[in-house]
């Protein structure tokens, strides 16, 4: 049974257009979108959208839902003086202490609170050194739970011994093998010695996917490829491989060299911006001299689900860049185009956002990016369609009971604070 949309304003990212009309979406995950005046037939469902904007739903393109059951845990034992110390005090305790019911709780609150931002498309980057067998699959049954399509991969990291290693490295091979859409996942080069590092790029090479990873987001990262490796960071990793494998995503790229960023731009691989996080870690900011914008994605790195605000972030921290409105709004629409190059079944272009906008000013194709800086966000999604079906309907979650759904969460929130007090 399809979906039809009468009177939306759609957005076509292709041709940058807006028009108003109606839409038809096949069901499930591989069914069509066209634009049609023919009117329903008989079996579909109609939506009336009164004049909404409809978007493609969008892709958050560096993610980490391990992190959801964060927001107001414990303080650490002291302040973190540092980037080093706010992954040793702060997220390594965290990482180390989830299990599989609380990665469970994790996957379930992302989805709500992406599905709530227009968000229908997850590449996440998962670490749960205690917990590494079956933590992919534990995630994408959540998802799959809620309708969000995704990429998965787990954070290999040699800073907890050998044990998670392996069992990261078999988790990504039983994973990858499934045929689901993933990338073999690293955390960054100060915490991947040379053995994980040829040992993830076979991995990837193997299963014909890219390396997700963590790179020069802090100096520490050059400081220690230098001392251990006698080289900076992305030349480490063009020499191993990781630049020419497909759909490789380098995450925060902030303390990069002219000869790093040229490796890059002359490379297939993309780059993930995560400004809010950058900022609430005081890392620096990520220069857009001498990068292809158009290998730009967009993402959260766990702080929230919100790419929309993230895109408005991107637009306000690059203004010392001179950044326009029109690249931060494509930001989305590169994530968009990643998925479909490298993991086109997660692409799913029959997934929809219509947002109740109805701005004081006038609203055309030449100033849509303009209005996503400065007025639409989230707070406008009604309705959000995934794989054909709605998920969303006046800001309801339907395919779970949220209410249950957010208690287990809680349930296991209290328990991951608890094992955060006691480590």
């Amino acid at each position: 049974m399809s979906l039809y949309i009468h009177d939306a304003t759609v957005f076509d990212r292709e041709s940058g257009d807006l028009v108003r009309g109606d839409l038809r979406l096949g069901a499930g995950p591989d069914g069509d979108r066209e634009l049609t005046s023919d009117g329903p037939a008989p079996d579909d469902t109609l939506i009336e959208a009164h004049g909404a904007l409809a978007l493609e739903g969008l892709t958050n393109a560096h993610h980490h839902i391990y992190s959801a059951l964060a927001r107001g845990m414990p303080a650490p034992s002291r302040t973190p003086r540092d980037f080093a110390e706010i992954l040793e005090l702060v997220w390594w305790r965290l990482d180390r202490c989830l299990d599989l019911d609380m990665i469970r709780a994790s996957a379930l609150a992302a989805a709500v609170d992406s599905l709530r931002c227009g968000v229908t498309r997850i590449i996440d980057h998962h670490a749960s050194p205690n917990a590494v067998t079956g933590s992919l699959e534990t995630i994408a049954g959540a998802f799959d739970e809620v309708g969000l399509a995704h990429v998965l991969c787990y954070e290999l990291s040699d800073r907890d011994g050998q044990k998670p290693v392996t069992a990261g490295l078999a988790e990504h091979a039983s994973y990858l093998a499934s045929g689901r859409p993933g990338l073999v996942g690293l955390h960054a080069s100060f915490t991947v010695g040379d053995e994980l590092l040829a040992a993830a790029v076979d991995l990837a090479r193997e299963h014909g996917v890219g390396i997700h990873m963590h790179v020069a987001e802090d100096e520490i990262d050059q400081r220690r490829s230098q001392a251990y490796h006698g080289k900076r960071v992305v030349r480490r990793l063009a020499d191993a491989g990781v630049l020419d494998l497909p759909g490789t995503i380098l995450v925060h790229g902030l303390h990069l060299d002219d000869d790093e960023r040229g490796l890059i731009r002359r490379s297939p691989a993309w780059l993930a911006h995560n400004p809010e996080s950058n900022l609430n870690n005081a890392v620096g900011r990520y220069s857009w001299e001498s990068c292809d914008p158009a290998r730009v994605l967009i993402g959260t790195d766990g702080l929230h689900g919100d790419v929309l605000r993230s895109a408005r972030a991107a637009y306000l921290v690059g203004q010392e860049d001179g950044l326009a409105p029109q690249t931060a709004w494509n930001l989305l629409w590169n994530n968009q185009r990643y998925l479909e190059a490298h993991h086109p079944t997660a692409a799913r272009r029959n997934d929809l956002v219509l947002l109740d906008y109805t701005p004081p000013t006038p609203l055309d194709a030449a100033n849509l990016a303009a209005h996503a800086c400065f007025g639409l966000d989230s707070r406008h999604v009604r309705t959000v369609i995934a794989a054909g079906k709605v998920v969303v309907d006046g800001g309801s979650l339907t395919c779970i009971d949220e209410a249950a759904t957010m208690q287990f969460c809680r349930e296991q929130a209290r328990r991951l604070w608890d094992a955060l007090e006691r480590s």
